[in-house]
């Protein structure tokens, strides 16, 4: 039996020609607002026949480099410029960015833990199920743009995912190359059950994501990478025309095989990280210490790699509790199938 319909409602006609810029009005009733509305940003371009891009960021609250560029790209992108369909969602999660937080202010959700949602459920799931049902159909390609947060400090990279569909995987992977990030990688998911990515590519999209830093702020260098990764996706995939821009120096290519590549601490303590993003490491080698925050004069937990490879994450607060991500290597390769 199918889902009723979802309470969302679009202000924007997807099919009009022209630039629209509105909303996805999610009804809500909370002591603040008793018949109020959660009111997540939208811009369509559509400019005759051609592919639909779909661009996404903000499904977590506090990561902010594709949010701001996706806002930019929406006030500058021109209906004339393109050839298909442009669909800008630069918020999907708007009462977590509202909080300024990884999850909804409204109710608690990951949005990125919620999908393929609920019409049913709650905010979050209600968010989740627009996008699946609704607009996830409508595009042929997908980008979706995440960073570190305000608990994460993450080599900017662009992302694909090993798929049962090698032609589909092979067409990700070409668009994450082709984002022009300093990485480019084939990512394994800790948790890739609830992810939008799963629900995007369940559907057979092409579907690229993204890491471009954290630290729940941005910098001139990450926007840079930001921006000129949209435009390269627009362009491999024929949504507008120009010419790829390639980042400065070398692109390195890295393959996360499984789940050895995530550091988890066993322990809570102040953390001392022994290498660098973008350092190469050796498995083996010393890449963390915890120290006992309760007490002195005893002796840190020493962390070491467990592959040879590069450091691609880390946990950005100094402070750590069991169970956090500390580091995540990832092992560099010579190439990856294109």
């Amino acid at each position: 039996m199918s889902k009723r319909p979802g309470p969302v409602s679009p202000t924007v006609d997807f099919d009009a020609d022209g630039i629209q810029h509105g909303f996805l009005k999610l009804p809500i009733s909370t002591d603040e607002s008793a018949w109020g509305a959660v009111m997540i940003p939208i811009t369509v371009i559509n400019n005759g026949a051609g592919p639909t891009a779909l661009l996404t960021a903000g499904n977590h609250g506090d990561e902010y480099e594709g949010i701001t560029a996706l806002l930019k790209l929406s006030n500058t992108l021109r209906a004339e410029d393109v050839r298909g369909r442009v669909i800008i969602v630069p918020i999907m999660n708007v009462p977590a960015a509202t909080a300024g937080k990884r999850t909804s202010g409204l109710d608690g959700g990951n949005l990125n833990r919620s999908f393929p949602g609920n019409p049913d459920g709650g905010v979050t799931e209600q968010i989740a199920d627009y996008f699946t049902r609704e607009l996830v159909p409508m595009c042929d390609v997908a980008l979706d743009l995440h960073s570190g947060g305000r608990t994460l400090d993450i080599l900017p990279f662009a992302a694909a995912h090993r798929l049962d569909d090698r032609t589909q995987e092979a067409q990700s992977l070409a668009g994450a190359v082709s984002f022009g990030a300093p990485v480019a990688m084939m990512m394994f998911e800790l948790d890739a059950t609830k992810l939008y990515d799963t629900a995007v590519e369940s559907q057979g999209k092409t579907f690229v994501t993204t890491e471009l830093g954290g630290g729940g702020t941005t910098t001139p260098e990450r926007m840079a990478i930001a921006e000129r990764g949209v435009r390269n996706f627009l362009i491999h995939y024929g949504l507008i025309e120009g010419q790829l821009e390639s980042p400065a120096g070398q692109q390195v290519y890295v393959d996360m095989p499984d789940a050895s590549c995530y550091v988890q601490s066993e322990h809570s303590g102040l953390l001392e990280l022994s290498c660098a993003l973008g350092e190469t490491v050796r498995r083996g080698d010393v890449i963390a210490r915890i120290y006992d925050m309760t007490r002195t004069g005893s002796e840190p937990i020493v962390y070491h790699a467990m592959r040879d490879g590069v450091l691609v994450a880390r946990r950005f607060p100094a402070q750590v509790n069991m169970g956090d991500t500390i580091a995540v290597i990832a092992e560099v390769v010579d190439s990856l199938e294109r």
